[in-house]
This record gives C-alpha cells, sequence and structure tokens, in this order.
C-alpha cells in the first residue's frame, strides 16, 4: 500500500477526470434515465468526438470551434443510431453496436492510426493534464452550462415528448406525439454531449485512442446509478431534475475517486474494468436492496398489527 499522501496527491486528478466523464454520464443520463433506451453508442461515440477534435486542432482549428464540431459527430452518430432503431426497426441494443462497430473503423480512418497525440506546449488547450487545478475549473464550468441548457430544453415542447416518450411510449402516441422522432432528438443530444466530453478527454490525457471509449457505457452507467443513490439519500423527495444531473456529474467524480483508492491499496491495473463492473454491480444491487428492505419491513409492521389485534 502506498503512503496516505500519494492518495491526496491523486484526488485532484481523480476531480478532474470525473468532472470530464461527468458530461458522458449526462448525456447517459438522457437515454438510460428520461428516454429509457438502452444505447450502447457510447463507446464509439466517446473516442469520435475525441478524434475529431484533435486532428482538427493540429490542423490549426481554433480548439473552442473544435469541440463543436466534436459535439457536432457525436450527434451525427447518435442520429445514425436512432434512425437505425426507429426507421429501420433494428432493436434498441443492436442499433447502438451496429453504430459503435461502425465507428471503430470511422475514428481510424479520421485519425489515420490508432493513437494521435497533442501537446499542451504546441496548442492551447482548454483542458490538461498538466493544469488539474484550471482543468476543475472549467470542468464545473462546462457541468454548470450543460445542466443550465438542458433543464431549458426539457422545458419546452420537444423536451416534454422526449420525457413524456420515456415515461409510457403508448400513452405518448395515443397523446399524438411521434415518439420516432422524440426517439431521435434524443439520441442525438445524448451523443452529442458524449462527443463534447470526448474531445475533452482527448485533450486532457493528450492523445485520442481509437480505443479511448472502450467501456464508456459502464463508466457512465456507474456514475447515473451513483449519483442517483447519492442524490436521494441527500435530498429524498426534494431531489429535482437539476439535482439528479448534478448528481450525476458528482457520481462520475465519486467513481474516479474510488478507482483511485482501488489502486491506491496496490492492486493491480490490469484489473480495472473488473473493479469498474464490481462498483457499477454493488451501485446497481442498492436502490434494489433498498426496496427490498423497505417492503420487507412494511410485511413485517403489517404481520405486527394483525398478531396484535
Amino acid at each position: 500500500m502506498k503512503p496516505i499522501s500519494a492518495l491526496f496527491m491523486a484526488l485532484p486528478g481523480s476531480v478532474a477526470q470525473g468532472l470530464i466523464w461527468g458530461i458522458l454520464a449526462i448525456g447517459v443520463y438522457i437515454t438510460y434515465k428520461i428516454l429509457d433506451f438502452a444505447d450502447l453508442t457510447v463507446d464509439g461515440t466517446l473516442g469520435t468526438g475525441g478524434a475529431v477534435a484533435v486532428v482538427l486542432i493540429i490542423n490549426g482549428c481554433p480548439v473552442p470551434l473544435a469541440l463543436v464540431c466534436a459535439f457536432i459527430a457525436g450527434c451525427v452518430a447518435g442520429l445514425v443510431t436512432g434512425m437505425l432503431n426507429t426507421a429501420l426497426g433494428i432493436p434498441a441494443i443492436l442499433a447502438g453496436i451496429l453504430t459503435q462497430l461502425a465507428l471503430y473503423s470511422i475514428n481510424l480512418d479520421i485519425m489515420g492510426q490508432a493513437n494521435t497525440a497533442i501537446n499542451v506546449d504546441k496548442y492551447p488547450l482548454i483542458v490538461s493534464l498538466r493544469f488539474i487545478p484550471e482543468t476543475i475549473a472549467k470542468g464545473v464550468l462546462f457541468i454548470a452550462a450543460i445542466i443550465a441548457i438542458l433543464y431549458w430544453f426539457f422545458g419546452t415542447e420537444y423536451g416534454f415528448t422526449i420525457r413524456a416518450t420515456g415515461c409510457n411510449s403508448n400513452m405518448a402516441r395515443a397523446q399524438g406525439i411521434n415518439t420516432k422522432k422524440s426517439t431521435v432528438i434524443a439520441l442525438i443530444l445524448s451523443n452529442g454531449l458524449v462527443g463534447l466530453a470526448g474531445g475533452l478527454l482527448a485533450q486532457y490525457q493528450g492523445n485520442s485512442d481509437v480505443n479511448m471509449g472502450r467501456g464508456a457505457i459502464v463508466i457512465g452507467l456507474a456514475a447515473v446509478i451513483i449519483g442517483e443513490v447519492l442524490g436521494e439519500v441527500i435530498l429524498g423527495k426534494h431531489l429535482n431534475f437539476v439535482g439528479r444531473l448534478a448528481f450525476t456529474a458528482v457520481g462520475a467524480i465519486i467513481y474516479y475517486i474510488v478507482i483511485q483508492i482501488v489502486l491506491w491499496l496496490g492492486l493491480s491495473t490490469q484489473n480495472t474494468k473488473l473493479f469498474s463492473a464490481i462498483v457499477v454491480a454493488v451501485f446497481l444491487a442498492v436502490p434494489y436492496l433498498r426496496k427490498n428492505a423497505k417492503n420487507s419491513f412494511k410485511s413485517a409492521a403489517k404481520k405486527g398489527v394483525v398478531k396484535d389485534a
């Protein structure tokens, strides 16, 4: 086990990385929680956003514009998945897998190789592993801006149709809502955020890799579940839409802190994916176990009342 000081020194980096992944987690929240759509496109979209941003920056494109393009590239990926599902009738999971598979080759074509490095000394990157405090501050600003925009969007007519589609698609159709259109819009928005996260992550780690998105959906789901559990524990019934989005980002930070603690304990980095799966499984099980515990308590209370009677 390393000294405790090594853990504290590594925590700011975990927070910075968690904030970037928090953007991806918010994108996953839109499809997983709001739309109720199992979208596996995420693993490919993250790499696409990174590849687009890095290649554009290297070729002289301003960094903010490169991030906009990364967002648009993610939107296109979401559009493809949405059309495969709604226009061609391909199940949600398979539609996401097909797009993800295609994006692997597309990402290679964009970069021309498996990995493309980018140096903060040569380019005015927005975030970087070498400037953790600035990265944390900018990450918080990105998260706050995204939550504000989503709060506005989901209060509009389009936003309400997406929420209605995710809540009960049959009822939504009965009310005259075009659920296919709502599904496509949600997927576009979700993957756009994932593409943006990819553009920031590539800058942060100093390179874009064709495999950088592998397992991204697991991390995104972990952040969503951790944030939801934590939000319900802290705020309970007062947990609103803004709070859920904010706690989703906090969930990503906690996830990376947990992983950092695991590595600090001296466990092999080769088992990082295993630890990730365990963390996700534990937090996925928490809501179910809490619900069963409440039901068991209620059942026991009722039996007690009956016996007393």
